[in-house]
């Protein structure tokens, strides 16, 4: 399942100074109060020209194929399982769906990506957790949550003929923050937000991901809702802002990929590039692609030019 990947500009944290850009914009968070409003399907977000635009993106239905099924009590505590032809045991993809960590946007639109995955012969479990707005949603929840969501893996397992020695976790946006702290909470001490026996994941990717929470803030991406999702700001609650960041758990202990775009104005390319050189300086490898043409839902795409180099991120990353 090791796939060599192709075509794309990749560079490697370990030998490059990346230039850290600032000015970024909220469009997502826009977005979502749209989606409420119903006024989503008329507006036009600020994408750079030729790509998908948000309010294209936000339409993307979720395919058929999948089993839905419960991790945990509350509605929201649940995940569609893909599998592929075979007997197995299968590798595992672990899907986090994005949209500023907020209840208004579910998982659906991540829907075709997990389905592309697992047609190229790996599982797929695309998990729904709670946000801020829902009910116990933010902090711990919002953690607890995706964290509980990969552990079920292990009651899954022998049933659907999972192999949990193959699994990573890809995220896009708010998913790409939450896919690289999964990767790394096993190191924390704390079992009420990682979880009492977390499961060891092969790698994290981060798809046109808030890597930093703190530049989130600073920078407007989402508004202020990594405050909301943390319970307050990095003066207020530093240890939380220690244990929630995956700029923060550097160096990592799992391999990641970090994948962006450059002409997305959600989370611009910056955050990737600005990770990267934070790796950099930590001793850590960590491969970033950087996709010239590129908005912010090219990544997460099937039917973009970028995917066969996306897919070959992910799946390179499986034991």
């Amino acid at each position: 399942m090791n796939r060599a990947p192709t075509g794309e500009r990749r560079l490697r944290a370990s030998g490059s100074r990346l230039q850290v850009e600032r000015g970024l914009c909220s469009v997502w968070a826009l977005a979502v109060g749209l989606v409420l409003s119903g006024g989503v399907r008329d507006q036009a977000f600020a994408q750079g020209p030729g790509t998908i635009q948000t309010a294209a993106a936000l339409q993307w239905s979720n395919p058929e194929g999948y089993e839905r099924l419960r991790y945990g009590d509350h509605p929201l505590q649940f995940g569609d399982l893909r599998l592929p032809a075979g007997e197995g045991p299968h590798p595992v993809v672990v899907v986090v769906h994005g949209g500023c960590w907020r209840s208004d946007i579910p998982l659906d639109y991540i829907g075709r990506f997990s389905a592309a995955l697992t047609a190229e012969g790996v599982a797929t479990w695309t998990i729904e957790y709670r946000r801020v707005g829902d009910e116990g949603g933010g902090w711990p929840g919002t953690f607890r949550d995706v964290g509980a969501g990969v552990d079920h893996l292990r009651t899954l397992a022998d049933e659907h003929a999972l192999d949990l020695g193959r699994v990573v976790v890809a995220g896009h946006s708010a998913g790409g923050h939450l896919a690289l702290w999964l990767g790394e909470r096993y190191r924390l001490n704390d079992a009420a937000l990682a979880g009492d026996d977390p499961l060891e994941v092969a790698g994290a990717v981060s798809l046109a991901g808030v890597d930093d929470l703190r530049q989130a803030l600073a920078d407007g991406v989402c508004g202020n809702v990594a405050a909301q999702l943390v319970g307050g700001t990095p003066d207020e609650y530093p240890e939380r802002y220690a244990q929630a960041s995956p700029a923060e758990l550097l160096p990592a202990t799992v391999p990641h990929q970090l994948v962006n775009g450059s002409l997305d104005t959600i989370v611009p390319d910056a955050f990737g590039r600005a990770y990267a050189e934070k790796a950099a300086g930590s001793g850590a490898s960590v491969g970033l692609t950087l996709f010239a043409e590129a908005g912010h839902f090219e990544v997460v795409a099937p039917d973009a030019d970028e995917w066969a180099t996306v897919r070959d991120v992910v799946l390179g990353l499986l034991p």
